[in-house]
């Protein structure tokens, strides 16, 4: 797991940054590969790239890597774990000539590339952001992994393209201007979200969206960048056989994903927060390990009483699977401190706040020596185990056919699940703002064309909530991926997601509905659907492991290392009144009324004070 960073100009020119200004801007990503860095210049193109090690640490692995006659170049940021078979495959074809020199993925990838080209990507299994340049047709080839795991931001201008793992090296560019790209200021504060599709918080920085491949000629006056999506998963099956036997078939996947996900040269651990996804995940990864150990992170109560949160349920879970368990405990005064360091040090706002309480834990992890660390996310949006949303979803889309609401789905899940509705932001903004935003058009149009091409995805037959449930893998995971890189990286950890794999998902994904989610029937009432008749979610999921984990996980409502943020921001009011950005932004009354009771408005608080935040790092 790496940082990636480079800059390639149109053919004829070179980069004008010397190698030591380069190696500054690679190693303000140091977090990201604290364990070895290199650089290749090729006349018009230079790479850079900082090591993680974990797959051959040896030098061999050291990157950017070349092809022996030096037509590709590549610097990469991720693990393929389809690796072996590709390596078959390849050297059946007799590539490369004279054999592999290393067992580093990055060198499969890249002969995978010069091979096959762009076909190479869907025959890649795994996590990745990459850039290769082919030095003979002058052409940038940037891409990003199907589910969206690791990140990768991109800038051009008239001359030159730059790229980075993260946003920092790029803006630190002196050709490059940080400006607020205001439409996503807005949509962050709706949505918590740093980046929608290709936007990004600053004005000319994109970001590649998952799965999204982006090709780039140098070889004329100007590059020409063109966005590509490379993965879109198929309809719902509606295979009665598979319906039928979903349980395992999803056991399968899982095994196979988690075993896949665990090659690693060095340690590797679990996060367990004692829910079904993360112990689903451990219960598989301790049968491949000899000594598996697990880490849950929290905040401290103050009593002793026995109640059913993430420390008690992952110790029980760590007790049934015979783990090596530990803790990190997370303090008011240590959440208050991390934050606005965590914003600082990414350049960017927090999303949730138990970002802060992955980093927490993934620190603790690595003082213990682990590099690695695998962990559950992905379940919810593949498996529909969000229960709440999916039943307000379910009542909306009742109302919708029955002709009882005018409103597009897409924008009923951008106003369902708003921090900051739309409707209190004139409040908010000042006026010649707000009036510029067009009252955020922006954002309401980019949620319905999210979610109508997740529809088109499963087609007209499927079951309504199946659209719902494609927009929540489609923008939902992507944020909770983007907030487990930052946050593991930050500590120099490697964090993978077994569930966000290429291959269950589409298993997943092909599963009917009523596989997933179900309700029992309550009385209604004038259309309503009660919540509390018994919802089940994930049931393939729970089917699955029904013969391995305890009944009390199994049945365990959703949870994930939270934190009791909202108490947490009592003190937090001054950040927000001495924040020379949030002046130039929001209104002084807004301000006031938020600064001064914090804790009570929470929703309003976390987004704007994180604004505040990041606005006064770059501003």
């Amino acid at each position: 797991m790496c940082g990636i960073f480079g800059i390639v100009a149109v053919a004829g020119r070179e980069p004008s940054l010397d190698d030591s200004a380069i190696e500054r801007l690679r190693d303000r990503m140091v977090h990201r590969g604290p364990d070895d860095a290199g650089l290749v210049r090729r006349r018009n193109a230079v790479f850079a790239h900082r090591r993680l090690s974990v797959i051959d640490p040896t030098p061999a692995g050291r990157q950017p890597m070349e092809t022996p006659d030096g037509r590709f170049i590549i610097t990469y940021n991720g693990e393929l774990y389809n690796d072996a078979e590709l390596r078959r495959e390849l050297a059946l074809r007799g590539v490369p000539a004279g054999g592999f020199r290393s067992n580093c993925d990055t060198e499969t990838v890249l002969h995978a590339f010069a091979t096959w080209g762009t076909g190479a990507f869907e025959r890649m299994r795994g996590m990745y952001a990459l850039a290769i340049y082919d030095t003979r047709e002058h052409l940038l080839t940037l891409a990003r992994d199907p589910l969206g795991v690791k990140p990768l931001y991109v800038w051009q201008d008239s001359k030159i393209v730059i790229f980075a793992s993260e946003p920092g090296p790029i803006l630190a560019h002196s050709l490059v201007s940080a400006r607020p790209n205001m439409r996503m200021v807005s949509a962050y504060l709706t949505t918590i979200r740093t980046v929608l599709g290709n936007e990004t918080l600053f004005e000319g920085l994109r970001a590649l969206g998952a799965g999204q491949m982006a090709q780039c000629h140098m070889g004329g006056r100007a590059p020409v960048m063109r966005f590509i999506d490379l993965w879109r998963s198929g309809s719902p099956s509606a295979s009665p056989d598979a319906a039928a036997c979903a349980g395992g078939l999803v056991r399968d996947a899982v095994t196979d994903s988690v075993r896949a996900h665990m090659r690693s040269d060095v340690p590797i651990c679990a996060l367990l927060s004692g829910g079904l996804d993360s112990s689903a995940i451990a219960s598989v990864a301790v049968g491949e390990t000899d000594a598996l150990r697990t880490y849950c992170a929290g905040a401290a109560r103050a009593d002793d009483a026995e109640i059913e949160d993430d420390f008690s349920c992952a110790r029980h879970m760590a007790e049934h699977l015979g783990t090596r368990h530990a803790e990190a405990i997370v303090t008011g005064e240590q959440f208050r401190e991390r934050w606005p360091w965590m914003v600082r040090e990414m350049g960017t706002p927090l999303s949730t706040p138990n970002e802060v309480a992955i980093h927490a834990v993934a620190a603790r992890l690595r003082e213990d020596g682990c590099i690695v660390t695998i962990s559950g996310e992905g379940a919810d949006e593949l498996f529909a185990g969000y229960e709440e949303p999916m039943l307000t979803a379910m009542q909306f889309e009742r109302q919708r056919r029955a002709g009882g609401i005018d409103m597009s789905p897409g924008r009923f899940q951008l106003e369902s699940n708003a921090w900051i509705q739309t409707s209190v932001k004139s409040a908010l903004f000042n006026a010649d703002l707000w009036h510029a935003l067009s009252e955020d058009a922006w954002l309401s149009t980019w949620y319905e064309q999210a979610f109508d091409t997740g529809a088109l995805e499963v087609g007209d037959q499927a079951d309504p909530l199946e659209a719902h449930l494609r927009f929540h893998r489609r923008v939902n995971l992507t944020g909770l991926l983007q907030r487990m890189d930052t946050a593991t990286m930050l500590a120099s950890v490697e964090g993978r997601t077994p569930f966000a794999d290429v291959r269950l998902a589409a298993l997943a994904e092909s599963l009917p509905m009523h596989v997933k989610f179900a309700w029992d029937v309550g009385e209604e009432t004038g259309g309503a659907i009660a919540t509390d008749v018994g919802a089940r979610s994930k049931i393939a999921l729970r089917s699955a492991f029904a013969d391995v984990l305890p009944q009390t996980i199994l049945q365990r409502k959703k949870a994930s290392f939270p934190l009791p943020f909202q108490e947490w921001l009592a003190d937090c009011g001054p950040w927000l009144r001495q924040s020379r950005f949030a002046q130039a932004v929001f209104t002084e009354a807004a301000i006031d009324a938020v600064a001064q009771s914090p804790s009570e408005h929470w929703r309003l608080a976390w987004p704007m004070v994180n604004v505040a935040l990041w606005g006064d790092v770059w501003w």
